[in-house]
């Protein structure tokens, strides 16, 4: 497992955020050298876990729990095919690009370990939205990405580090319980019923996800039906 690329963004102005003042950073790119990551404090205050990387729109982007972005190379080819297009490490936005390991399927509280000193943790799948879907210039994305559920991961920084291409990747700590970022993602869009379910993972679930979880749970008990929907296109996919 390895990390093929760091991908930073600056901000740039386009006409399909919400940002007040148009801007984003999800067009990031690999760089070269080492990058810091830490935490960069609460939502709403602080931004990219990484050193150089712009989140612009912080009210729904950036944070302790979404300090980091990370998608599968293998995800990235998958979509590849399907689209018909090439696609640069970095595409979706992600911070980290990765290869031989399950992004998606990564559980919430996994920890990795990347390069020599970086640990960080899963909290949650990403939300396609508005911004995403203007970036990669795709019909229908957010309900495609949706359906598809490859959602990558965000992680929070346990132990802060530098890294940088090339570095291994080792899960150092993995969670007894199976809720993953997919079923995360699916809980809090096309499958609703599964939100009891993510109470298994605890604290270390993002606090809006935790949240809701608990919240289905108080209105209808671990045992009521099947309610489901499209994600809205209102997430946390623009950076």
């Amino acid at each position: 497992m390895r990390l093929l690329s760091v991908n930073l963004g600056r901000p740039k102005a386009v006409p399909y955020t919400d940002h007040p003042q148009g801007l984003t950073g999800i067009d990031k790119r690999p760089v070269e050298g080492p990058v810091r990551v830490a935490a960069p404090g609460p939502k709403g205050v602080g931004g990219s876990g990484l050193a150089g990387d712009a989140v612009c729109h912080l009210r729904h982007h950036g944070g302790d729990d979404q300090a980091v972005y990370a998608v599968a190379r293998e995800d990235l080819d998958d979509w590849e095919r399907e689209l018909g297009r090439p696609l640069a490490n970095g595409a979706f936005g992600e911070n980290l690009t990765t290869t031989g390991l399950d992004v998606s399927g990564a559980r919430i509280g996994e920890r990795w370990r990347v390069g020599p000193d970086l640990v960080l943790e899963v909290t949650s799948g990403r939300i396609p939205c508005r911004t995403f879907q203007g970036h990669l210039g795709e019909k229908r994305w957010v309900r495609r990405f949706t359906e598809k559920a490859a959602t990558g991961a965000y992680l929070r920084v346990i132990v802060p580090g530098e890294i940088r291409a090339g570095d291994e990747v080792r899960i150092v700590h993995l969670p007894e319980h199976e809720v993953t970022a997919r079923m995360e993602f699916q809980a809090g869009t096309t499958h609703r019923e599964l939100l009891p379910r993510l109470l298994a993972a605890g604290e270390a679930l993002h606090p809006e996800a935790l949240a809701a979880a608990r919240r289905y749970v108080e209105k209808y008990g671990d045992e009521s039906g099947n309610e489901s929907g499209i994600a809205s296109g209102k997430g946390s996919g623009g950076r």
